[in-house]
């Protein structure tokens, strides 16, 4: 075969094509934007904002006794204001960056972006802006805090409360969210958290249940009436939850792919298989099933599936569903009745215990054909990310509110507003 200059001209540009195309000079290129995946990002960033508000606040609005409704959304409404503002000054940071430190950055980032600094309009984070990332990002970081506020829900003072968050997310989110998807020490043990199983409910759950206890419980618990006071506040409240999360599971794959598509099967049917269980549960045990335990058996089927959405198979999260459904019951019922603790709206015995069930499960039913990051999966791995977050979170939880009691001469409202309703005695407000 003769080899002139065309065809030596042709082989050159064939063997270019091929390098291009091949996986090392893949790996060498610069990311580019991927305008499908900014779409979809932008989409979950949104439905995640509407988890808190208006979906938590309403969710938590319902089930608190009338005098304490105003109050309770209001908490939501402000903790979404705090965490903003707290995460473009350093909780992005944070989490997010390295520290310069080999050792401090195995448990915290740096403050390398604090106020956004170097974030512009052509940052990528993979193949999407930095400013939709960090604000999807933020949106775990508003949603965390609000969550522990069911467990003190009327009788905490706003000063308290205001106080207590801000310290709680810089001093305990941001640096367990850095040890779990900053490249922290978590990241390095393999542990498995596909959306916020460790970093957002047994953190929320576990930093619940201190509160809980160190709060104490409320006035005429027991001997009170403190029935929901509207139950169709909170179907509609879990309803956007539920619709939410969609964002929260499928958005956390990064990307308009299958992996997106996965996730957000795995999350519909674990919640409705939990929601079942929980109906059935109760049924059985008070001979009705109520809206309430439906309500809550489908939230704690969203957060028991969460650290595995991405990671399993159908099969997988149908067993982690049933699961989370049926041990979120035991620890919002039994448990706490055995242990006498007031986590008024269940936010230890919702978001923790199927936070754990959940993020034990991933370590047994990983599926490598739904994500290879599972590879290696195990559950001993994740009993130590469960337990490094309880541990962590326990302590420096404690250690904070004893700081805001300090500085803000007690926690809880006085006995005599805590009588009126914190909705007159915190906010001069009411529900007429």
């Amino acid at each position: 075969m003769k080899f002139d200059l065309k065809t030596w001209a042709g082989i050159g540009l064939a063997t270019g094509a091929a390098l291009l195309a091949s996986p090392a000079f893949a790996q060498d290129a610069a990311p580019t934007l991927d305008t499908g995946d900014t779409a979809w990002m932008l989409t979950s960033t949104v439905l995640v904002l509407m988890m808190t508000i208006p979906g938590l606040a309403l969710f938590y609005g319902g089930m608190v006794r009338k005098k304490n409704v105003i109050a309770t959304v209001a908490q939501s409404f402000v903790i979404t204001c705090l965490c903003t503002v707290l995460w473009v000054v350093a909780g992005y940071s944070l989490a997010f960056t390295t520290a310069g430190n080999a050792g401090l950055n195995q448990f915290v980032g740096g403050l390398d972006k604090a106020f956004l600094a170097g974030v512009g309009v052509d940052s990528l984070s993979g193949t999407i802006p930095e400013s939709v990332f960090l604000t999807f990002q933020m949106t775990f970081a508003i949603i965390t805090p609000a969550l522990i506020a069911g467990a003190f829900a009327e009788r905490m003072k706003f000063s308290s409360l205001l106080l207590f968050i801000g310290l709680w997310s810089l001093l305990v989110y941001a640096p367990i969210t850095h040890a779990v998807w900053g490249g922290g020490i978590m990241a390095d043990w393999g542990v498995l958290d596909f959306a916020g199983g460790t970093v957002v409910h047994i953190n929320a759950g576990v930093a619940g249940l201190v509160c809980a206890i160190f709060l104490g419980p409320r006035k005429g618990l027991g001997t009170e009436n403190m029935a929901p006071n509207n139950l169709v506040l909170t179907m509609i409240g879990a309803s956007l939850l539920w619709v939410g999360w969609f964002g929260f599971n499928a958005g956390s794959a990064v990307a308009s792919n299958g992996l997106a598509g996965m996730a957000m099967i795995n999350t519909q049917l674990a919640t409705a298989a939990a929601a079942l269980v929980w109906m059935t549960i109760e049924w059985v045990q008070r001979k009705k099933p109520g809206m309430l335990g439906l309500a809550s058996g489908a939230v704690a089927g969203l957060v028991a599936i969460t650290p595995a959405a991405g990671f399993v198979n159908p099969q997988g999260a149908l067993i982690i569903g049933l699961a989370g459904g049926a041990a979120a019951y035991a620890g919002s019922v039994w448990l706490k009745r055995l242990l006498k603790y007031d986590d008024s709206l269940d936010a230890f015995g919702v978001h923790g215990v199927a936070g754990i069930v959940g993020a034990l499960l991933t370590g047994v039913l990983a599926d490598t054909a739904v994500n290879s990051g599972g590879e290696g999966a195990n559950l001993m791995t994740q009993v130590y990310g469960v337990g490094a977050t309880i541990i962590y979170t326990a302590v420096a939880t404690t250690i904070i509110l004893w700081v805001v009691k300090l500085l803000t001469g007690g926690l809880r409202v006085s006995e005599e507003g805590e009588v009126e309703g914190l909705d007159m005695a915190l906010h001069g407000e009411a529900l007429h």
